[in-house]
């Protein structure tokens, strides 16, 4: 079998780019061919070459939606398709998915489109919202399969008319496993708070300031990775606290699991979700996780077993719970020993490559 992915930017490394290498890389190790086509020739390019993936650029693929920009990307994406002749195409991001259907029409090759989180969910901006609810709606006709990565973007997807039943279907991320020494350790210094995600608008990382800055008198320390336009504001904001020397900005880093597993606590705040990977790595190497409830979450945090749920925003709720977490070594173990199992359970990456991989077996038989 042979499969090409498409997603649209290589000058970050987000979950949907680790997605996209994890499966090409066990695509490649069952005896398939698997290639990836993107955009750019940034940081995400020498991570595929790092993994042994093949990759090919497109000139006009870019993030920001310009007409002219979008057609020729069409026009490119349709040839290269072409040339490669795959037996499947998996699409994965929003422009990526939306041109890839268009440019894969009529080709006679199935489509699949993952979703990691509709660019239509609750916290994303109404106008973009709108656009999205649009595009979706009439792009989802020139896909075999849509992939939600949980059952809230199913719901949410059959809610807003994005294809059928039938055609949209949900399977969890799913991450390999790591050795079983890697846990976070207690130390007898500050407790180390950690949040991995980029420093954009998705995330949240102000009403994280804003509740550490209410328990300013708690001894903690938080390590931040992951780069993007807001780094210089989440600064300001650290600088005006007055805790900027307790807080560590490390940019885009590839040893996550190391980091992981030398912190206490792992939060995510953030403004909408589809169903994070970064909260998997945490449940994986053993912490407890503070997250915002929103999107899929909540089908990877166990209120109160495995970490704990906050609002959306709300800075009080989010202090009071990472309060009560950095008081209590007791708690942060067993919700880190809970996660952990739920992780072993639920999320490891061979199920969900394995449902995956039966996706495009039933797509091809029935070409």
């Amino acid at each position: 079998m042979k499969i090409v992915y498409c997603i649209t930017r290589s000058d970050t490394i987000g979950g949907a780019h680790i997605h996209v290498a994890d499966m090409a890389s066990w695509m490649i190790s069952q005896g398939n061919e698997a290639l990836v086509v993107l955009s750019g020739d940034g940081p995400y390019c020498d991570f595929l070459t790092y993994k042994g993936i093949p990759y090919e650029t497109c000139k006009h693929l870019t993030r920001p939606i310009h007409f002219f920009k979008d057609l020729f990307a069409c026009f490119e994406l349709r040839s290269k398709i072409k040339k490669l002749r795959p037996d499947i195409i998996s699409l994965h991001s929003s422009k990526a998915g939306i041109l890839g259907r268009f440019a894969s029409s009529g080709l006679g090759v199935p489509v699949l489109f993952t979703a990691h989180g509709w660019s239509f969910t609750e916290g994303v901006p109404e106008k973009k919202a709108r656009l999205f609810k649009i595009l979706e709606r009439f792009s989802a006709r020139f896909a075999n399969l849509i992939i939600t990565v949980s059952e809230f973007d199913r719901l949410l997807g059959l809610h807003y008319g994005i294809g059928s039943e039938e055609k949209l279907v949900a399977i969890h991320n799913g991450m390999p496993d790591i050795n079983d020494k890697a846990r976070p350790e207690q130390t007898d210094g500050p407790v180390q708070i950690i949040m991995v995600a980029r420093l954009d608008e998705q995330k949240d990382h102000q009403t994280l300031i804003k509740a550490l800055s209410l328990i300013n008198h708690l001894n903690w320390s938080l390590v931040l990775v992951g780069d993007g336009p807001k780094e210089n504001q989440i600064k300001g904001q650290a600088k005006k606290n007055d805790f900027s020397d307790r807080i560590q900005f490390l940019g885009l880093r590839t040893d996550v699991g190391k980091l992981l597993s030398q912190a206490n606590i792992f939060v995510l705040i953030t403004n909408w979700e589809g169903f994070p990977r970064s909260i998997l790595e945490a449940m994986r190497a053993g912490l407890p996780v503070i997250a915002s409830n929103v999107g899929g979450v909540s089908e990877a945090v166990q209120e109160g077993e495995t970490g704990y749920l906050v609002p959306k925003g709300n800075a009080e709720v989010l202090a009071e719970r990472i309060s009560r977490l950095i008081s209590s070594p007791e708690e942060r173990s067993q919700m880190g020993r809970a996660g952990r199992m739920r992780f072993q359970d639920n999320f490891l990456f061979e199920r969900m490559a394995e449902q995956t991989f039966q996706l495009y077996q039933n797509l091809i038989k029935k070409k």
